[in-house]
């Protein structure tokens, strides 16, 4: 063995399938290795995949051959004893790299990190030979595979020992691609909900009904199936929330803090829809990092589960505000005061800019495809920004018929939460990667279009 080699790492021609040299320092005891060494590895570009079981694989003698296998699972393989012949098909959907193949002699001193959906095999090249691999999904009877043919590759021994079902795996003409990790949507019977189903059409859709994202959820699902939940799940009724407190904190913090260690746990993104109630409308503008001062029950809870979704690592906070999308809104309930002949009084002094959801979809997905930096984007429609009345004038045909009066005549009479004033959001920083919102005046025209 080569003493003191530098711990490298070397694309292939795979893409994400990783080769990496390991320091092997031997004396006349033997030798000794850092076989996995997460911090230095992922400065090295190995993606920090969390393993979670460790698997070894005797061959007694030289010329055993097995494989090719795509698991649901990434793998790090190395060598503990002997040497193998270690090669590589990628059978993932959609890869670039689809079809292509990787070989490499793996000894003591050799370490390759494959990627889920990237076919495996390897031959013993001495006999009793260990093979080892670390791999971030527990073994399960109900995972999925994907096979190819060991005839794919051009093996340097006569194969001694293949078993009966490696030796019958379809040709990569007939092999069933491995498709990419899913994108879960849980809150998706509401109006975001909706509008994400147009934007993520392969993404699975969960309603509370399907799953209680309140309850433990560690067991709930095949987490390392998936590589984002989008949590657009909310408690927003925003006055009953203040005596309906437990359901708003389970809701709204609980089920966050719940997905938060999912996500951590596995590895997943988590996106997170936030809400302008989390300020109190007392300055002019919110920008991402404008420190937390919810007036009521749901901006209080709203909060917490900001603080919560921040500690997965990999996590999107989308703050928002006025939301429109399908079903009971703001728009539908004037424009059928308007059909109504009937003319209403609206709060003249709360001033922000509509979201619409196709636009907060939209705008999810942006962030995902750049991979911008994680952390907290506000996201709105763009434009001027104007009162509830002032929107309200913009629904009506007659503008006149609407009366413009304060929150505290409008809500006098009334047992209500406080609400923010001012909920306009700093769209700068997602207009930085890319993302510009179009206004709400535009957005407007084409809801009304459309209803």
């Amino acid at each position: 063995m080569e003493y003191g080699k530098q711990l490298t790492s070397h694309t292939t021609d795979i893409d994400g399938l990783i080769i990496f040299d390991l320091p092997v320092h031997g004396d006349n005891r033997g030798w000794f290795k850092e076989n996995w060494q997460r911090t230095k590895m992922v400065e090295l570009g190995l993606p920090d995949f969390g393993p979670v079981q460790n698997n070894m694989s005797f061959n007694a003698l030289k010329g055993v051959t097995r494989g090719m296998h795509a698991e649901p699972w990434d793998k790090f393989v190395s060598v503990a004893v002997g040497s193998v012949f270690g090669a590589w098909v990628d059978l993932r959907e959609g890869s670039a790299t689809y079809g292509k193949t990787v070989t490499v002699t793996i000894g003591p001193d050799t370490a390759v990190y494959v990627p889920r959906g990237i076919a495996n095999g390897f031959q013993a090249l001495e006999d009793g030979t260990l093979y080892t691999y670390l791999v971030n999904d527990h073994w399960s009877p109900d995972a999925e595979y994907s096979f190819v043919n060991l005839n794919m590759i051009n093996w340097p021994l006569k194969p001694t020992e293949i078993s009966d079902k490696d030796a019958n795996h379809p040709a990569l003409i007939d092999a069933t691609p491995v498709p990419p990790r899913k994108v879960l949507v849980v809150g998706a019977g509401g109006q975001l909900g909706t509008a994400l189903r147009a934007v993520f059409p392969d993404a699975e859709f969960l309603s509370r009904a399907d799953l209680d994202i309140t309850a433990d959820l560690r067991v709930a699902k095949q987490w390392k199936q998936y590589s984002t939940i989008i949590n657009a799940a909310a408690y927003t009724a925003v006055d009953r929330a203040e005596n309906d407190r437990a359901a708003a904190w389970a809701i709204n913090a609980t089920a966050v803090a719940n997905l938060a260690t999912i996500a951590r746990e596995n590895n997943l993104t988590l996106v997170h829809v936030s809400s302008d109630y989390v300020f109190d409308g007392s300055q002019e503008s919110y920008t991402e990092d404008a420190p937390f001062s919810p007036l009521g029950v749901y901006g209080q809870s709203k909060a917490a589960g900001d603080i919560a979704a921040a500690t997965a690592p990999r996590h999107y906070i989308v703050r928002t505000s006025w939301v429109i999308g399908d079903g009971n809104n703001f728009v539908r309930t004037m424009k059928s005061l308007d059909e109504r002949g009937i003319k209403p009084s609206v709060v003249d002094d709360q001033i922000g800019r509509l979201s619409f959801t196709a636009d907060i979809a939209a705008g999810i997905a942006h962030l995902l495809e750049v991979g911008a930096e994680f952390g907290t984007y506000n996201l709105s429609n763009s434009g001027e920004p104007a009162s509830w009345a002032d929107i309200a004038r913009a629904v009506f045909t007659e503008p006149s018929d609407v009366t413009g009066v304060s929150t505290a005549e409008y809500f006098a009479d009334k047992e209500t939460a406080p609400r923010p004033l001012n909920s306009v959001l700093d769209l700068s920083k997602i207009e930085a990667t890319g993302f510009n919102a179009p206004t709400w005046q535009s957005r407007l025209n084409d809801y009304l279009k459309e209803l």
